[in-house]
């Protein structure tokens, strides 16, 4: 008897763990300042309770960060790090690498991010920035309203509990996207819904190790 796909495996592993449906887009930011800082800080950090307020913070402190060159205008000016009350050099690096990359694309609002995102030659230029890896280049997608899988911590370990073996990130991204097609749900609805399942369990363990004074791995800043 041949063994179901992965696709087919983490396919009824949604059916079993989160139904049907129907799951919705994430939506993202229209702040751009909003969308490099989560895309250049997200890495190893709890989303919800340590990422998520900073951001919040910052689009309504930085007004003018809506667009690109705005943003950049502000970091010629403020500490970054002081601003996201972030003490990660390579993070903040990593913030003013894709600003400067961006703006000299002519890339300024959510929408020229979107579109210039559809082209190979956006994604290959994103990808020569420092610390910048596939994940993090379909995760911007996602930011400015593609639909597109970015597998990460959470969506591996759901892949896991379905029973699909170790697989490279194309492929299981590869995976996820024949899944949802199966399901008839959007890429990125499918892999917002299971990062939302997987996150949860992953914070509420969080929580737990922090009352025992047990250190996580991969979810401090």
């Amino acid at each position: 008897m041949t063994p179901p796909s992965p696709a087919r495996q983490l396919a009824d592993h949604v059916r079993r763990v989160l139904g049907e449906g129907p799951f919705a887009l994430s939506g993202g930011w229209f702040h751009m300042g909003a969308v490099i800082c989560d895309a250049s800080f997200q890495a190893r950090t709890r989303y919800v309770s340590t990422l998520l307020p900073r951001l919040l913070r910052l689009q309504e402190e930085w007004p003018d960060a809506v667009t690109v060159r705005g943003f950049q205008a502000r970091l010629a000016t403020h500490d970054l790090a002081v601003t996201m009350d972030f003490r990660s050099p390579g993070k903040v690096a990593k913030a003013h690498d894709i600003t400067d990359l961006l703006v000299a694309e002519g890339v300024d609002t959510r929408e020229d991010l979107h579109s210039w995102l559809g082209r190979p030659a956006g994604r290959a230029a994103l990808r020569a920035v420092k610390g910048v890896g596939p994940k993090s280049v379909d995760y911007i997608g996602n930011l400015v309203g593609r639909s597109q899988v970015a597998v990460d911590v959470h969506l591996r370990a759901f892949a896991a509990d379905a029973g699909v073996p170790n697989l490279g990130y194309g492929q299981l991204r590869a995976a996820y996207e024949e899944a949802a097609a199966l399901l008839d749900h959007e890429p990125g609805a499918l892999e917002h819904a299971v990062w939302r399942f997987r996150s949860a369990i992953g914070d509420a363990q969080g929580c737990l190790a922090d009352q025992a004074g047990i250190a996580v791995p991969g979810t401090t800043p």
